[in-house]
């Protein structure tokens, strides 16, 4: 036998065991083999250290071929040691640490007898270099794993619709032909000859340096040119729509969606340094959809009662469908549900106000917990409040009680929209959440006081709070001041994050999920409770200690990151998973709607496929270390 043969042979096993596992099941087969031939087994009975931070800059790579590890973070008491993660075969650590050239942050130790492949430190850079699965998988990690998931739920929503169906790719990929222009002084007998010759439904109209300065549509043809009768010889410039809103060609064709439906027009122009260069149409991006964002948007603003305003329910369920299909990104979905759900709620208190006499206060409509964060999904209810101005010569008591009523019917409106009245009954209608400035301050100033567990959970819904009709100017107001109160008061803030500490990830000892044993849930998981709840607590907290006036879960993190409170690859990992166990979520409630079941958040594991649940459990993993940081920072 040929040395090489031999060699070959003897690398035979190690090669079939890394094939089982990403990223090496990806990699090229010489890539593959460089690894192989460069690892070294390494025993470590139970009980062994392997590393910790002592042990200064990471020195190797370990891949987990039999046993099992867990990490540990150092104790802040002899009496609490957190346990960060348990690691099975074929899984790496530590990444972050070889990546960075640092210490590790946790103690790493063997549960079991255990076998790893380790590498050397000069050697896992050199395979960072030669392979681009490898690379990506160590220098994404998580959002490496979210990608394969992602494609795989694309994959298998999109059955049906055809291709190119993505939101998530540049303008420029979506242009299909040079914009169709004319001139300022272009009568509207050309216009229109010229978009029935070219079959578009738009005009852009530019200057002699081609940048766009207005846009006609065939809808202002109805209602600028045929129902005021004007003549056929008069410019386009007397009924073009000026001043369009453009977008580069490197924006994202979901940006485009966005601003579509915000404003309530089909198209918007692409323009490359000033000269325009394109037109996407709202049929461009949603062509093979059922529903239309952009219409769907229009009709609602329309709906004329609250019956009509009702139907849309099911639209927004079968958009969202959709959107999933099309590859349209967690965070950009709650974004569009939330969009939706504002405009829905911002009508429903135009139509009950048309029909409730005229109050004469100013008020603001206020949006708490899910919707105040702009984070909800298909199950989602209300959690609402007024903030009122107190007229000189009035008292609140009196202003409320004219509110009341008004509250009360909007209430039962959006509940006729299909979000269910609050069991909590945080809702505008109860006089304690319908009150004014003053009012609101001296309760949050009781809460923030006195942290009984009924503050504490009472502060986790409303902090998070976002103007959705009215005056923004009271409650920007009442955010500084609350910022400014809770950054003073760390026992309160010890209190939330102790608080929080009660809704763990649900992963057992050896790394299994940890599922409900009884009950009408049993064999399934809380993806709300035990996944985004503790990310949302734990977001909120560090924005209310670092004064970040965001509410939203992902721009508090990010915004952690930029004044220098939290670490940029943490706060992504933390992100992506959040963004998971979201999608996750999303994922079922659109199963259970096509089953004609009630929306849960429950998951039964099991019938999860193990890339779904890996992800599930590195998602968990990165919820613990979040929630260790808090104990650390806080000392629980």
């Amino acid at each position: 036998m040929h040395s090489s043969e031999g060699q070959n042979g003897v690398l035979t096993p190690v090669l079939e065991f890394l094939r089982q596992y990403p990223p090496f099941n990806q990699m090229e087969a010489s890539d593959l083999e460089f690894l192989a031939k460069r690892l070294r087994l390494i025993f470590y009975p139970r009980g062994e250290l392997i590393t910790s931070p002592e042990a200064g800059p990471a020195q190797s790579f370990h891949i987990i071929k039999q046993g099992r590890v867990h990490a540990e973070l150092a104790p802040v008491r002899q009496d609490n040691t957190e346990k960060l993660m348990d690691l099975g075969p074929g899984e790496c650590f530590p990444v972050g640490a070889l990546l960075s050239r640092r210490p590790v942050r946790a103690v790493y130790q063997a549960a079991e007898d255990t076998f790893c492949f380790e590498l050397d430190y000069d050697d896992f850079h050199k395979l960072l270099k030669l392979s681009n699965p490898f690379n990506s998988a160590c220098t994404l990690r998580l959002a490496n794993l979210l990608d394969q998931a992602h494609r795989q739920v694309q994959s298998q929503a999109s059955q049906g619709l055809g291709n190119d169906t993505s939101l998530n790719i540049r303008l420029a990929e979506r242009i299909r032909r040079a914009p169709i222009t004319c001139t300022v002084h272009t009568s509207l007998r050309e216009v229109l000859h010229t978009m029935d010759r070219e079959h578009v439904g738009s005009m852009i109209v530019v200057d002699e340096a081609h940048r766009p300065i207005g846009v006609f549509t065939l809808h202002d043809l109805l209602n600028r040119v045929t129902l005021p009768e004007r003549s056929l010889d008069d410019s386009i410039e007397t009924v073009m729509s000026p001043n369009p809103i453009t977008l580069t060609p490197a924006a994202f064709a979901f940006e485009a969606a966005m601003l579509m439906a915000y404003h309530g027009f089909h198209h918007v122009c692409v323009v490359d340094q000033g000269k325009l260069v394109g037109v996407i149409s709202e049929r461009d991006l949603f062509s093979l959809q059922r529903v239309g964002l952009v219409n769907l948007s229009r009709a609602i603003h329309r709906a004329q009662d609250i019956d009509k305003l009702a139907r849309f329910g099911r639209d927004i369920h079968l958009l969202i469908g959709q959107m999933i299909a099309q590859g349209v990104r967690v965070e950009q979905i709650t974004q569009i549900i939330t969009l939706l759900n504002d405009h829905v709620t911002r009508r429903a208190i135009e139509i009950c106000m048309a029909e409730h006499p005229d109050t004469g206060i100013e008020f603001s409509w206020l949006a708490f917990g899910s919707e105040g964060r702009a984070e909800q999904t298909l199950k989602t209810d209300q959690d609402n409040g007024i903030l009122f101005s107190v007229p000189d010569g009035q008292s609140a008591d009196a202003v409320r009680a004219k509110l009341l009523p008004l509250a009360l019917r909007i209430n039962q409106a959006l509940d006729q929209c299909g979000f269910p009245l609050c069991t909590g009954n945080i809702m505008a209608s109860n006089p304690e959440c319908c009150l004014s400035f003053d009012e609101w301050r001296q309760r949050f100033a009781r809460w923030i006081d006195q942290g009984t567990p009924e503050h504490l959970l009472k502060s986790s819904i409303f902090f998070d709070f976002r103007v959705l009709m009215g005056p923004a100017e009271p409650a920007d107001s009442l955010r500084a001041w609350l910022l400014d109160k809770t950054a003073k008061n760390s026992r309160f803030r010890r209190q939330m994050a102790a608080n929080a500490m009660g809704f763990r990830p649900p992963l057992g000892f050896l790394g299994d999920f940890r599922v409900a044993t009884k009950g009408a849930h049993r064999n399934t998981l809380d993806l709300k409770l035990n996944g985004v709840t503790p990310i949302v607590d734990a977001a909120r907290i560090i924005a209310l200690s670092a004064g970040v006036q965001e509410t939203n879960t992902t721009e508090r993190l990010r915004r952690a990151v930029s004044l220098e409170v939290l670490n940029e690859e943490d706060v992504a990992a933390w992100i992506d998973s959040s963004q998971y166990i979201q999608m996750l979520r999303m994922r079922v409630h659109q199963q259970q709607a096509l089953e004609g079941k009630p929306l849960s958040n429950h998951v039964n594991p099991d019938l999860l496929n193990d890339l779904d649940q890996r992800i599930l459990k590195e998602a968990f993993r990165q919820v613990r270390k979040l929630q260790s940081r808090l104990a650390t920072e806080y000392q629980l």
